[in-house]
C-alpha cells in the first residue's frame, strides 16, 4: 500500500514544524540567563530558593572556576590556594578558612543559587561536611563562592562559610 502525495505532504509539514519548533526552543534557551526558574518556596533561614532550574546551554566557565576552587579546598591545598589572600587585609580570614576546612572538610556540594552583580557573580552552594574530628557523621551547610572576571578569566575572590 502506497502513500498519496497529500499524506506525504502532511507528514513532511509536520516533520518540518517539529524541527522548526525544536530549533526555536534551542534559540530561546540560548538567549536566557543561567537560571531558568526558581521555586516559590524559600529556605526560612537563608532566604535561598529551595530549588532552581538551570539553563542547560549556560556558560559554565564560572562554575568550573568555583568547582576547581572547592576541589582544591577539599583536597587539602587551602594554604597554597589562599596564599594570594595573605598579602592584604584578609590574611587572618584566610588562616581561619584553612583551619576550619581542616576541622570540617567539605565532602560534596551542589549549586543552590546564582546571583549576578556585575562584575561579580555569587554562587550559593549547599554542601555536606564531616563533623569535628572525633565525631561521626556529616552535616549540611550553605556557603558562597564569589567570582570576578579579571582579564577574561573568572577568579574566586571570596569564600564565605559558617562552620
Amino acid at each position: 500500500m502506497g502513500f498519496t502525495r497529500t499524506q506525504l505532504a502532511i507528514a513532511a509539514s509536520i516533520g518540518a514544524l517539529m524541527v522548526f519548533g525544536f530549533l526555536g526552543y534551542i534559540w530561546w534557551l540560548s538567549n536566557q540567563g543561567p537560571v531558568l526558574a526558581r521555586s516559590d518556596e524559600h529556605d526560612p533561614l537563608t532566604g535561598l530558593p529551595v530549588s532552581i532550574k538551570m539553563n542547560p546551554l549556560r556558560d559554565r566557565t564560572i562554575e568550573r572556576s568555583a568547582n576547581k576552587f572547592l576541589r582544591e579546598l577539599r583536597d587539602g591545598h587551602c594554604d597554597e590556594l589562599l596564599a594570594e589572600w595573605e598579602h592584604d587585609y584578609r590574611k587572618k580570614y584566610a588562616h581561619f578558612i584553612c583551619n576550619s576546612e581542616t576541622q570540617h572538610p567539605l565532602v560534596s556540594w551542589e549549586l543552590a543559587e546564582w546571583e549576578t552583580a556585575p562584575p561579580l557573580t555569587i554562587l550559593h552552594y549547599r554542601g555536606n561536611r564531616l563533623n569535628h574530628p572525633g565525631q561521626a557523621g556529616m552535616y549540611q551547610e550553605q556557603f558562597t563562592v564569589t567570582t570576578e572576571n579579571k582579564g577574561g578569566q573568572w577568579v574566586v575572590t571570596k569564600y564565605d562559610a559558617m562552620y
